[in-house]
């Protein structure tokens, strides 16, 4: 029986980040259709990065970083958190994976880890359109890179729908933020929370089976 999984994220949510190692293992297995769904947690509404802010989130991210041995590196802490007066918004790298859902689905997960260690690794503001825009030609997006420049009509509303498809995919399942995993099949869906990401995979996967 084959399993869909829907991963309901933020590319800014250090939690989200966290989880990482789990979401890739998932992707990579031959039972499950792995579908992402941004929720748009922390795109637009104008947030941009103060000292206390910094702060909270550095001490959030230790936190997660003894949980999931996930790196959250000195350049990180200096070049993103340290760059003060610096948006804070997500709608840049989620229009990035819409875009790269849009020309290249299969690479759409491994997009999502490049721009996690892209901002928690190597310390680069992955809420820049430029920046992101070169992360995408890097790993040989170019399709999805020239989409995310012009913001063409038809990735706008793609963008748009996937948001509310995951907006409502949390509503119904009664997620209260992300990271989650909404499991589904023929015999309905339920809601795995965020805590379920941090353990061990082969638990995770046991989880899921007494989802479905």
């Amino acid at each position: 029986m084959r399993t869909t999984v829907t991963y309901l994220f933020d590319p800014l949510c250090g939690w989200c980040y966290g989880a990482s190692p789990v979401i890739q293992q998932l992707g990579q297995q031959a039972n499950i259709q792995l579908e992402l769904a941004p929720s748009g947690l922390f795109a637009g509404g104008g947030r941009t990065m103060d000292a206390a802010f910094a702060d909270y989130a550095w001490s959030n991210d230790q936190r997660i970083a003894k949980l999931t041995g996930q790196r959250f590196t000195e350049a990180y802490r200096q070049n993103v958190l340290g760059r003060l007066g610096g948006r804070f918004d997500s709608a840049t790298a989620t229009l990035a994976l819409t875009a790269v859902s849009l020309s290249e689905p299969l690479r759409e997960l491994e997009t999502l880890k490049a721009l996690q260690e892209a901002r928690y690794v190597q310390g680069l503001d992955t809420c820049d359109v430029s920046l992101v825009e070169k992360l995408l030609r890097d790993q040989g997006l170019a399709a999805a890179a020239d989409r995310l420049a012009a913001s063409d009509a038809e990735l706008l509303a793609a963008n748009a729908a996937r948001i509310q498809k995951a907006r409502r995919l949390m509503q119904t399942f009664g997620a209260q933020g992300v990271p989650a995993l909404v499991v589904s099949d023929d015999k309905g869906g339920r809601l795995l929370s965020g805590h379920a990401l941090y353990g061990n995979f082969d638990k995770l996967l046991s989880q899921m089976v007494v989802a479905a």
